[in-house]
């Protein structure tokens, strides 16, 4: 069944732009973003993917701006982690994956104007978030472990309305911890969900980047580019415009 737009439940300050099944809410909300201004949310209506786009107002330079991205990821997993089976951990892949116990079930976008400057702040900002609720034609899970959806991990009838509002509540939580705490609150609890390997360490840098470095070897550091990482989503299969599966 088709979600109906009275059943999403929208805290103010945002505003609903629902979107039929075939709509796009990434591309949709930038074309949107410099006049319908803050708080506005793109929502596609389908059952099988959770798919929603939601227009942010910067305060700092484009550099320091995109590590919205994170706060919106925290705001998504919470709003999953709701619902998630207690032996179904979630976790992040950098910059915008998530999976649910290993498996990749969606990710989070970010958009900002075209032409904007490193230096100044952008007119808008925009995230938009995608998760895979439902199978339509796949294999068998057993041919992908590591590709699927909630239905398949034990979100027992989670529809895609309730994700978005769940997360709508979530995200006005996580820039509340940042205006009051600042980013590195929000970097930490980022930065708790991304799997580790061997000696890692791993932190935010002011910019967003990835650091890594080696606590118990003489392995150089690595950076990893926020900026270039988000123009390329890995979790988003460019033939379909949906999560790999």
């Amino acid at each position: 069944m088709r979600p109906s737009v009275s059943d999403l439940q929208l805290p103010p300050p945002y505003s609903l732009v629902p979107l039929r099944e075939a709509g796009d809410a990434f591309a949709h909300a930038c074309a949107i973003a410099a006049e319908e201004g803050a708080g506005t949310l793109a929502w596609v209506r389908r059952y099988d993917l959770a798919e929603f786009a939601v227009v942010l107002e910067p305060e700092e330079p484009l550099e320091e701006a995109r590590r919205a991205i994170y706060a919106g990821m925290n705001a998504l997993a919470d709003a999953l982690a709701v619902h998630a089976p207690p032996s179904r951990p979630i976790t992040f892949d950098w910059p915008g994956t998530i999976r649910v116990d290993g498996v990749l079930v969606g990710g989070a976008r970010l958009g900002w104007p075209e032409g904007a400057r490193e230096h100044e702040i952008p007119d808008w900002l925009v995230f938009s978030g995608m998760i895979r609720t439902a199978v339509i034609r796949a294999g068998e899970p057993g041919l992908r472990p590591l590709l699927g959806a909630l239905d398949e991990l034990g979100f027992a009838a989670l529809d895609a309305g309730e994700i978005v509002a769940s997360f709508s509540r979530h995200l006005m939580a996580a820039f509340h911890e940042w205006s009051d705490t600042g980013f590195g609150s929000i970097a930490s609890r980022w930065l708790d969900r991304l799997p580790r390997k061997g000696d890692e360490h791993t932190e935010l840098a002011g910019n967003g980047d990835l650091l890594i470095s080696h606590m118990a070897s003489q392995r150089l550091g690595e950076r990893k580019r926020l900026a270039e990482a988000l123009a390329r989503p890995s979790w988003l299969d460019p033939r379909t415009g949906t999560p790999w599966i």
